[in-house]
């Protein structure tokens, strides 16, 4: 698995400035006071309407990676070729948001960043995006392989690791529409991302804000934060978690 390479004819910062949506519509994000925030990315871990995206995409001019949540439509096994999609060897339509890549079971280089996706809840009814726990610890062994060839190629690791669900035990529920993967903590420790950004659960009735500053949780060295709304970050690339 190569990293896909996203070029934007620009400079970019030292330390990137990251706008993480998730989950729930933000409205003044959804006017023109979006222009009050200067980013030089966005990501969004999930379950938000896709014209919303597109609004944020169209509105920033600047790249835009995200992961689908268990809410989201299958955006799986579509393939860009030649400018066209396709999907099982057939033209296809992406059903994803214009202006985005899916990095869902991916690596993507972006804006001085190296950012793997893993989408998708637990398992609890027959609707897209929703894996067991073993095939959720698959799909990481596969991506931190592909950590591992890339490191070995490049000597860069991975600086963000953007999901819709959190890990388990790690901010997240005991409902088990809610409840986080274990194989995430499986993950942090093969690809030691300096940041995990989560969405999938809503803060009602926590000590925080959308879009304030968040309590922070830790997985080693690894910040842990829950994006529900949107939080601003500057993520250093190769940056120290600890830092």
């Amino acid at each position: 698995m190569a990293a896909r390479r996203l070029k934007y004819g620009r400079t970019l910062s030292a330390v990137p400035k990251v706008l993480t949506v998730s989950d729930e519509v933000v409205e003044s994000l959804w006017t023109d006071q979006v222009h009050r925030h200067s980013v030089d990315l966005v990501l969004a871990a999930g379950d938000l309407p896709f014209d919303y995206l597109e609004y944020l995409a169209n509105a920033l001019e600047q790249p835009c990676v995200l992961v689908p949540g268990n809410h989201d439509v299958d955006l799986g096994g579509y393939a860009r070729r030649r400018g066209l999609w396709m999907r099982d060897g057939f033209p296809a339509r992406w059903p994803g948001p214009q202006g985005w890549v899916d990095a869902d079971g991916r690596i993507v280089d972006v804006a001085g960043l190296r950012i793997a996706g893993l989408g998708g809840s637990i398992r609890y009814s027959n609707g897209p995006n929703q894996w067991t726990e073993r095939q959720q610890s698959r799909r990481v062994k596969t991506l931190a392989r592909a950590a591992d060839r890339m490191y070995r190629r490049d000597g860069r690791g991975v600086d963000v690791l953007l999901t819709h669900a959190p890990p388990l035990g790690v901010g997240d529920r005991e409902d088990p529409p809610h409840r986080g993967f274990a194989c995430l903590h499986d993950a942090v420790r093969r690809m030691r991302p300096a940041w995990l950004l989560h969405g999938h659960i809503h803060p009602h009735g926590d000590d925080f804000l959308l879009g304030k500053t968040v309590p922070e949780r830790r997985m080693d060295q690894t910040r842990v934060v829950n994006t529900v709304g949107y939080q601003i970050l500057d993520i250093t690339p190769g940056g120290d978690g600890a830092d």
